[in-house]
């Protein structure tokens, strides 16, 4: 009988990276930076930051702007990677493109972009979209009610031309709309809610 050598094990799917975006003021809630927000009596940068681990992400990188030494010192961020962004005030865009810079010297073959002030956001939304990824799709959001919104999931050729067109406070929605045909949505409303915070009112989500 012939023997033939095993097949060689199949190489490990490249890692989905966590993106976490956290450098905005909270010019609406008073310059509050939205970071610092409690949650639970910790932290609302520590929720998103547990919330991506256990979700299947890794490395885990959070952008950071407004009061950035502040954070550092009062959040526990140890096991992330920190990218602090100078350019926080001209907006989202901004951290977006700072973010995707530096996980290009990383081996993320995805990043899944999280927003610090989504505190109804959570692990379970992240691990669909880290499915939705190992399942082929390099392009993926989160939905609710068959509306697109966050986390979004961008696989790693997609980054040069997310970065091109992220400007303002836009982030990656120009890109998101331009390329809307080949946007996954992943159905999350029944394990997340897109409610972010934004003004004094919304402090309600973090009771």
């Amino acid at each position: 009988m012939t023997t033939h050598p095993p097949d060689p094990p199949s190489p490990a799917p490249a890692p989905v990276a966590g993106l976490l975006l956290a450098g905005g003021a909270g010019r609406r809630l008073g310059g509050r930076p939205k970071a610092l927000l409690t949650h639970q009596g910790r932290p609302l940068v520590e929720r998103a930051v547990a919330a991506l681990r256990a979700g299947g992400c890794d490395p885990v990188q959070v952008v950071l702007g407004a009061a950035a030494p502040e954070v550092r010192r009062r959040a526990d961020l140890s096991g992330c990677r920190v990218v602090e962004n100078p350019e926080w005030e001209s907006g989202m865009g901004s951290s977006l493109r700072a973010g995707l810079t530096a996980l290009s010297a990383t081996g993320a073959g995805a990043a899944l972009v999280m927003l610090v002030d989504q505190p109804r956001v959570g692990a379970e939304a992240v691990a669909r979209l880290v499915a939705a990824h190992r399942d082929g799709a390099p392009l993926a959001a989160a939905a609710y009610g068959a509306e697109r919104g966050n986390p979004v999931l961008l696989g790693r050729p997609l980054w040069p031309e997310v970065m091109a067109t992220a400007t303002g406070d836009r982030g990656a929605r120009d890109f998101l709309r331009a390329h809307r045909d080949r946007v996954r949505l992943v159905e999350c409303s029944d394990v997340a809610a897109p409610d972010d915070i934004d003004t004094p009112p919304d402090l309600r989500l973090l009771e």
